[in-house]
């Protein structure tokens, strides 16, 4: 008499299958955001008075003739959706990391003060007098003669502001859930200096520091686009790689040494390479809060903790978040354009005190 086995719960077959369709819907998921960020971006090539059909763009950004058509593809359209994309996916992946290493949902480069230390620097090359010739005329476009002043300090400051945060830890020991409350002391120091400096600046000065302050794509030219992709590829590259040493430090350090990490190596790089991330997007754009805080957890809430589906599922979201950003802001208020810095922090205010309720209801 032959007797069938029964497949039950726990046979391993069924568990195996169950673990490959999860994966696969996570996979899905992460190639619908590129593909849907494919379709945003023809769609926001297509927007504009120009009037000129799919095909045309195509042509145009493909085959530019130099012709005014071409020009304003390229100059007016194609820049600023690769400007989102680069700095939304930089900022998103590098949010992801910092909140994967701290073991802190609040963690992004905004909330641990790099935004506000890169505006500090700006403003203080500004009122150095390099500054004033470079961002001090009506349009605020930076001056061909020297043209990296600001964005030099402005990275300074910001790498600045994260070599005294990890100074603090090795000193002071703190834990890395606390690494957040003394990125908001050092935010809080540098926004005092900057409103000193706001305070103490002549007119042009002012509003050039007010200016800068507002992040906008217009800003980042197609040179410093590349240097902006020059970095990202392979700093992603690296946190791709380190990704299953991430999954361990958030079961925790004493998980992660057990399976060999080097945990202390691997939050000082991690933490490092995302402000590096965050220095160079802020400094050619201004500041853009929040997209490596609202990124990762919209791909959390989706498809859970692991990094190997988070860190690039964050990418593709934060480059979508900034892209939706600069078609609210440029087409959806007339002819008053909105700068995307001013939309991502009205977007991201709201979700960080969601995140803040949120964590005291489950305690």
């Amino acid at each position: 008499m032959r007797f069938q086995r029964s497949a039950g719960p726990s046979d391993p077959g069924d568990t195996m299958q169950g673990y490959l369709r999860y994966s696969r819907m996570k996979v899905l998921f992460i190639a619908g955001c590129v593909a849907l960020l494919v379709f945003l971006s023809l769609f926001t090539l297509g927007l504009g008075d120009t009037n000129l059909s799919y095909s045309e763009i195509l042509r145009y950004l493909f085959f530019p003739d130099g012709s005014w058509n071409a020009t304003a593809v390229w100059e007016l359209r194609f820049r600023m959706v690769a400007a989102a994309i680069l700095a939304g996916a930089a900022l998103g992946i590098a949010g992801a990391v910092m909140q994967s290493i701290l073991r802190n949902p609040l963690a992004s480069p905004f909330t641990l003060g790099l935004s506000n230390a890169a505006a500090f620097g700006a403003a203080v090359a500004i009122l150095a007098g390099n500054g004033s010739s470079i961002m001090g005329s009506a349009s605020a476009f930076v001056d061909g003669s020297n043209p990296f002043v600001i964005t030099l300090c402005a990275f300074a400051f910001a790498m600045l502001a994260t070599g005294v945060m990890l100074l603090l830890v090795r000193v002071t020991g703190c834990t890395p859930e606390t690494i957040v409350l003394a990125g908001t002391a050092l935010s809080s120091i540098f926004s005092a200096g900057l409103a000193f400096l706001q305070y103490t600046a002549d007119d042009n000065s002012l509003s050039a520091i007010v200016y800068w302050q507002f992040g906008t794509l217009s800003k980042c030219s197609f040179e410093q686009l590349a240097i902006i992709l020059a970095v990202l590829v392979p700093v992603s590259l690296y946190f791709l790689h380190k990704r299953w040493d991430y999954n361990a430090m958030e079961a925790g350090e004493d998980v992660a040494r057990g399976l060999g990490v080097n945990v202390r190596l691997t939050r000082y790089l991690g933490l490092t390479l995302a402000a590096v991330l965050t220095a160079i997007v802020v400094s050619f754009m201004g500041v853009i809060g929040f997209i490596g805080l609202v990124g990762p957890h919209m791909v959390k809430r989706l498809v859970g903790n692991d990094n190997r589906y988070v860190l690039p599922g964050s990418m593709a979201v934060g480059a979508l978040v900034l892209l939706l950003a600069y078609i609210v802001g440029t087409f959806g208020f007339g002819e008053e354009v909105i700068p995307v810095g001013i939309i991502t922090s009205a977007v991201g205010g709201p979700l960080f005190i969601w995140i803040l309720i949120r964590g005291r209801v489950r305690r």
